[in-house]
């Protein structure tokens, strides 16, 4: 078979004269990389504070009380979020236990499920024309539909959110696969005069948009169809065919769709709690989020200019050229195109209305750019399949691909010099004394930096041998290198720092807490203890009130004593007498003491 991209080839394999191969080989390969990404020590570490087990106690609490319209969590309503990640895990409860696995199986889901429809969307419409013309469509289809995936999959954030049970990755996975599904269906038209099952294909594609719709509000709320519409209304006016895809998607009978999917829960979680969650879930959680900071999540304006390359480092060098090469300012140009064509500039739309929503937004969280991401590696994965496979592409934009490469060994060799003064960013913390010591006896700093320089050097030396179209190779081993030997551990070794001394300490409060005895926890709020001895606490902000909480309960004659969680460097804070409580345990800066009532 020829190597060079730049020549028609005739191999004596034919992808698409094998379709089973291809598509088994195809299945295998996106199976390894979420694997990899997502399901690999899935539950090798604990759950995170603080958000992570508020999702999970919620969802434990309507397997305990069978209540699955209003979410609790420590004896009170949660209604942050609408349903659906809670089920979810609920679900899995049932069938695998409570666990760690089970909490996060939601999120691992939506990202594989996300990695495997994007890798069908480019592989059926993102190959290159000039392969089209010259007969090899198989090389270029599956080429890009590989890096694609991997794309989608392997990247710093996709990857933790993956691995983390919340409902951020289910958003991002629903919105993703209902954007791509309103695609496929978009493009199939141009096929519908030459196959006749077409029609019903399409469709079917339009029906998934719609149930995954209602699945995103169902996850988040207003902002699951808010985005995609954005996204989509403005990619149909930029195509001008507006009024021709209105009809095409049965828009009306989809609306009605997404209304009888979503539509019941809210009126039994309103009728059930009334203007509490009007005001708490729409008012709070929706538009003040938007028009205003809340819990001090503020950041400047140019906040997700530095999340987006750092989160999707080391594709992300290389966002400007793949946005350049669409030239999207030629409209006309595009809409002469057939619609198979438009993946690029449907991908560019989505990216930047995701990008523009949540910076005009007043608070601002590096997640909410995940669902950004798809796009985002559609978009690179577009432009190396040009630079491997169009010919009159490299020379054209010859420049733009060269700086490309330079900014991309610019940033890998910025991200080395990080990688060794990172342990500096971890010093005097003093909730996590030993985490500095621990990240540098393990070297992981000098092994990232390492990771990072020979990725500069091998992009170098392509570059220098003019086969800079490979750089994406050097970039995927490097990238799978940083995930197996430093994320994974360094995410366990920040575990056995942070989470692991409260787990020591929940095992504890199983242990010797007495029958009715209360649970308090001053200094901090760590939802993980609620989880994990499936109890709950009383948390107090202010060390100075302990005294006043325990005055208050000793005037319940049937409370004997109280359990209290405190930092061991925070105690003398409380004002408490040594004559007062007894010494328990004590599990990294958290000690555990009893205060007796009588």
């Amino acid at each position: 078979m020829s190597l060079n991209p730049d020549r028609p080839s005739h191999p004596s394999f034919r992808w698409e004269d094998r379709p089973i191969v291809a598509w088994t080989l195809a299945a295998l390969w996106v199976a390894m990389i979420c694997f990899v990404a997502f399901w690999w020590q899935l539950d090798c570490t604990g759950l995170v504070d603080e958000t992570e087990p508020l999702f999970a106690e919620a969802s434990r609490q309507m397997v305990v009380t069978g209540d699955w319209i209003t979410p609790y969590f420590n004896g009170a309503t949660r209604f942050d979020k609408p349903p659906l990640v809670y089920w979810l895990m609920a679900i899995a409860f049932k069938i695998g236990g409570v666990n760690e696995w089970t909490v996060r199986f939601p999120s691992a889901l939506a990202a594989t499920g996300l990695t495997g429809l994007g890798f069908y969307t480019l592989k059926q419409f993102g190959y290159s024309r000039q392969a089209q013309e010259n007969g090899d469509l198989g090389r270029s289809s599956w080429f890009i539909a590989w890096l694609g995936a991997a794309l989608i999959a392997l990247n710093a954030q996709t990857i933790a959110w993956a691995r983390t049970g919340v409902s951020d990755m289910l958003l991002s996975g629903c919105m993703g696969a209902a954007l791509f599904s309103f695609f496929i269906g978009y493009a199939l038209s141009d096929q519908s005069q030459t196959q006749a099952d077409q029609p019903k294909t399409q469709a079917l594609w339009y029906l998934a948009f719609y149930i995954f719709l209602a699945l995103a509000v169902l996850t988040k709320g207003p902002v699951g169809i808010v985005l995609p519409g954005l996204i989509i209304g403005i990619f149909l006016m930029y195509m001008g065919n507006v009024r021709t895809m209105l009809g095409e998607m049965r828009l009306l009978q989809g609306i009605l769709l997404v209304l009888v999917l979503t539509v019941p829960w809210y009126v039994l979680v309103i009728q059930t709690n009334g203007e509490a969650y009007i005001n708490a879930f729409f008012g709070y959680h929706n538009l003040e989020r938007f028009s205003r900071v809340v819990n001090n999540h503020r950041a400047p304006w140019w906040f997700f200019f530095a999340v987006v390359p750092l989160s999707f480092a080391p594709w992300s060098a290389y966002l400007p050229v793949a946005i350049a090469r669409l030239q999207f300012w030629r409209v006309n140009h595009w809409r002469k195109q057939p619609r198979t064509s438009h993946l690029g500039i449907f991908a560019l739309i989505w990216f930047v209305v995701i990008f523009g929503f949540f910076t005009i937004a007043a608070t601002k969280l590096p997640s909410y750019t995940i669902p950004l991401l798809p796009a985002a590696a559609v978009l690179v994965a577009l432009f190396w399949r040009d630079s491997m496979y169009d010919f009159k592409y490299r020379l054209q934009s010859s420049r733009g691909i060269l700086f490309s490469h330079i900014g991309s060994i610019l940033f890998a060799l910025l991200l080395a010099v990080a990688s060794l003064l990172s342990p500096r960013w971890l010093k005097g913390d003093k909730d996590l004394p030993q985490l500095q010591s621990a990240v540098q006896q393990l070297g992981i700093p000098t092994l990232a930096a390492s990771i990072w320089l020979g990725l500069a050097i091998a992009s170098l030396i392509l570059l220098l041998r003019r086969q800079g179209r490979w750089i994406w190779s050097v970039q995927l081993i490097s990238f799978v290198a940083l995930l197996l030997m430093i994320l994974l551990p360094t995410v366990a070794l920040v575990d056995v720092q942070r989470q692991l001394p409260l787990r020591n300490i929940a095992n504890t409060i199983l242990q010797v807490r007495q029958p009715g005895e209360r649970l308090m926890m001053v200094g901090y709020t760590k939802p993980s203890l609620v989880f994990y001895t499936q109890t709950p606490f009383t948390f107090i902000a202010e060390h100075d009130k302990v005294l006043p909480a325990i005055q208050k309960l000793k005037r319940n004659p049937k409370r004997r004593s109280v359990l209290l969680v405190v930092r061991a460097r925070k105690l003398k804070d409380t004002q408490l007498s040594p004559n007062q409580y007894q010494f328990l345990s004590q599990s990294g800066v958290f000690q555990l003491i009893r205060i007796p009532l009588k």
